[in-house]
């Protein structure tokens, strides 16, 4: 009979949620619904001099965030806790005694050591293949100070050993430390389990990311009103591929595919360019209505200018720009764009309206056709009285569109220009490119 799949993910609590340890959380509970095993969150609380509350909430947070939800842990509030280090030191006590009995450890002035068997410890790394490091001159793992307080890589064993933990699978940075956990596997009488390393996560230049990297923290995406699914998607692939040429994918199709075989074995590149892609998309397949409370709320949360206006307004010019951004922090620029009518015009586009002769006068003419326009003022309306304009005037229409769109907007992209002038309404968008068009005069 084959053992379930029991898995985990084991934090510190001294800082934010970094994204490499949202991914490690990640790919463990991908792995475990993929196998219908367990998924077991633990926090290595031991070192208290470092911990914070605020860091613990963040791991919360951002994993509850992300939708990866653990399967089992001490009951709180009728819910599921996760395992406390600082809660077990009974446990971790016991199994010390246990080394301490059989010989495996020793006093060495006031803390504990594991005494190692001096030789080369292999295994077999089911992401890296096999793994040999030599041990024979190294220093004997510390299992507790003298303090009294428990060394990570004792505490780390004891409990995969206690939650049956089958499968340990981790960052990269993790390898050197497995023959020490495997000497202490050993060393307590108890079996393997199967190791993973994925290999880092990288900037695109090659190096390591930091913490002063943007996107480094969960937080941030949160902040920067990311959808949960599109930055949990873009996790995905940093170290996974579906093998073939498809970015976004449900997360059911992920865990669906989630083996050993779709895990890459070269360094993931942390391209900040693709995840806002990836928002785009998941972005542009909501709902008006529902674009519209993203918006909303991440205006409310940061007491944005854009709180104050209109609902119905700013509802409507969500609508135009909801396929145009990326992320909700670009909804900032777009709006004064489509609803500010001081809001000052590019300094690229402006130079480009003057530059060409001509311009200007046939600027005044678009105006003065949409002033005198009398039909109904609809997008498709709208276009073609320019275009009767452009006829009049011996030239193609988008000729007109581009100086229109920059006396309109005072930008060279955004919202599409026929809906934005039908948002605006008649009055106030003819008033604005007359007013703009002769200040460019002006100019």
């Amino acid at each position: 009979m084959t053992t379930p799949v029991r898995v985990r993910f084991a934090p510190s609590p001294t800082g934010y949620l970094h994204v490499g340890g949202a991914r490690t959380a990640l790919f463990n509970w991908l792995f475990a619904r993929h196998t219908h095993g367990a998924f077991v969150l633990r926090i290595e609380d031991t070192d208290a001099a470092r911990n914070t509350p605020e860091a613990l909430a963040a791991i919360y947070d951002g994993l509850r965030w992300l939708g990866i939800d653990w399967h089992e842990g001490p009951d709180v509030g009728g819910s599921h806790g996760p395992y406390l280090q600082s809660q077990r030191h009974d446990l971790y006590a016991r199994h010390l005694d246990s080394l301490l009995s059989s010989g495996h450890a020793y006093e060495d002035g006031g803390a504990i050591r594991l005494r190692s068997p001096k030789k080369r410890v292999a295994f077999h790394d089911q992401i890296l293949g096999p793994i040999s490091i030599d041990r024979s001159q190294e220093n004997d793992t510390a299992l507790r100070r003298s303090d009294g307080s428990y060394i990570f890589h004792f505490v780390n064993v004891v409990d995969d050993i206690e939650m049956g933990i089958t499968h340990v699978l981790r960052g990269e940075d993790h390898v050197m430390n497995t023959p020490k956990h495997i000497e202490i596997f050993e060393a307590l009488g108890a079996p393997l389990p199967i190791f993973a390393h994925m290999p880092l996560i990288l900037n695109m230049d090659g190096s390591k990311m930091s913490k002063r990297d943007q996107g480094s923290a969960v937080g941030w995406y949160q902040e920067q009103g990311f959808l949960p699914e599109a930055v949990r998607n873009f996790l995905c692939l940093l170290g996974w591929s579906p093998k073939d040429d498809r970015t976004k994918l449900p997360i059911e199709e992920v865990i669906a595919l989630f083996d050993w075989g779709h895990l890459n074995h070269s360094p993931a590149k942390f391209d900040i360019d693709k995840c806002l892609w990836l928002n785009s998309q998941y972005l542009s397949e909501k709902s008006s209505a529902a674009f519209a409370e993203l918006a909303h709320a991440y205006f409310a949360r940061h007491r944005h200018r854009w709180s104050d206006e209109p609902s119905s307004r700013l509802d409507t010019a969500l609508a135009l720009l909801q396929p145009k951004v990326k992320s909700l922090p670009e909804l900032d620029a777009h709006l004064a764009m489509l609803l500010d009518d001081d809001a000052p015009l590019e300094a690229e586009a402006r130079a480009k309206v003057l530059a060409k002769p001509g311009t200007l006068d046939q600027l005044d003419t678009v105006a003065a056709g949409l002033a005198a326009y009398g039909g109904p003022w609809k997008a498709d309306a709208i276009k073609q009285s320019v275009q009767e304009t452009a006829d009049s005037l011996g030239v193609k229409i988008g000729a007109l569109l581009f100086p229109l769109r920059i006396a309109l907007t005072g930008a060279s992209h955004g919202a599409d220009l026929m809906p934005a002038l039908e948002m605006l309404g008649r009055d106030t968008a003819v008033a604005r490119v007359q007013r703009r068009a002769a200040a460019l005069r002006q100019a």
